[in-house]
């Protein structure tokens, strides 16, 4: 058995934090080896909803676990590429994005001659049972469909699509009606999250502010694809009205998530590196005020969560990888008063 093999046989690794880390307790690597990336509770806290690129995939596929890392299993057939798996139906259900539709193989990766470039690849939303079998299609716009949440109540997903031209956050039924568009300023607003009591949706966004940078977000779109280097944190009411910016710092900040409170809310961003991937977790206020560092290490720091009781954190980092772009899926105690 290779060491990689034997690693995801114990589940779970115990790690020190990094210094400073202090509201991080009992750190567990829950994935050795791949790429894994936004790895999300279910409504039990028991269960993980993830995308990974392990040996056995050409791109990313889906996967779910225990929050001990065991019972690791993929759920997507393998076809096309996935992303933006979350649990529904009382942890009954899944849904996520994938480009089976488009194409049963993976799509080719972004052309970077044109610099740092993220693909806007034609998902559409599916649902399925846990295990995978039972898969429906849910929506069927052929152009980017993702980035779909679910609200407290279990009845909206809240979700990213370039169906009407330009990148903006919807909501839809759990059943894919009643699609109404939230957001109408040309740029990328997407990553929506509502918080603990469905009445606000967080997202980040980015809305060109001079005539060559639309021209060039334009250009880009045409092409099917968007660059990040500049994203603020920003929230809305639920209904879409009163949409202002939260937090605006060098670089891209992405990956918002509400604190429990409801009060606060936990992104990624670079913005003391901007030009690097040294991604840290920051919490911040709902009016921009009181930016805290979550985490210090010097590597990627992403796709936080807190589980549904908020006594843990779920994240991707790059720490302790073995080779160029690894990306494993973290876990911790909160200690909200180190």
């Amino acid at each position: 058995m290779t060491a990689t093999l034997l690693a995801l046989t114990l589940a779970q690794v115990m790690v020190p934090p990094e210094s400073g880390e202090v509201h991080l307790r009992n750190v567990r690597q829950l994935t050795f080896g791949g790429q894994n990336a936004e790895a999300y509770f279910s409504a039990s806290g028991r269960l993980l909803i993830f995308q990974r690129t392990g040996t056995a995939e050409q791109c990313d596929q889906m996967y779910v676990m225990r929050t001990d890392g065991s019972g690791m299993r993929r759920v997507s057939d393998g076809r096309g590429r996935t992303t933006c798996g979350y649990y529904f139906d009382h942890d009954r259900r899944i849904f996520y994005s994938s480009t089976e539709a488009a194409d049963s193989t993976c799509p080719p990766r972004p052309d970077y001659s044109k610099g740092y470039v993220w693909a806007l690849y034609p998902y559409d939303m599916y649902t399925a049972n846990p295990d995978g079998s039972g898969k429906r299609r849910l929506t069927a716009n052929n152009v980017y469909t993702a980035e779909g949440t679910l609200s407290p109540d279990g009845k909206t997903i809240v979700f990213t699509s370039l169906k009407d031209g330009d990148l903006d956050i919807y909501t839809m039924n759990v059943d894919g009606s009643n699609v109404r568009r939230l957001t109408h300023t040309l740029g990328y607003d997407g990553g929506p999250y509502f918080s603990p009591d469905g009445k606000l949706v967080a997202y980040r966004a980015f809305h060109p502010q001079t005539a060559a940078d639309s021209a060039e977000y334009l250009s880009l779109l045409g092409q099917r694809l968007v660059r990040p280097s500049r994203m603020d944190i920003w929230v809305m009411n639920a209904d879409g009205s009163d949409q202002r910016m939260v937090i605006s710092l060098p670089g891209p900040s992405f990956a918002p998530y509400f604190h429990p409170d409801g009060k606060r809310i936990i992104f990624a961003s670079n913005f003391k590196h901007p030009e690097g991937l040294d991604f840290d977790l920051y919490l911040v206020n709902l009016d921009g005020t009181g930016l805290e560092q979550i985490t210090t290490s010097h590597e990627f720091d992403a796709f936080p969560m807190f589980s549904p009781d908020g006594k843990q954190l779920v994240w991707i980092s790059g720490r302790g990888r073995k080779v160029p772009h690894e990306s494993n899926v973290f876990i911790a105690d909160w200690v909200e008063h180190p």
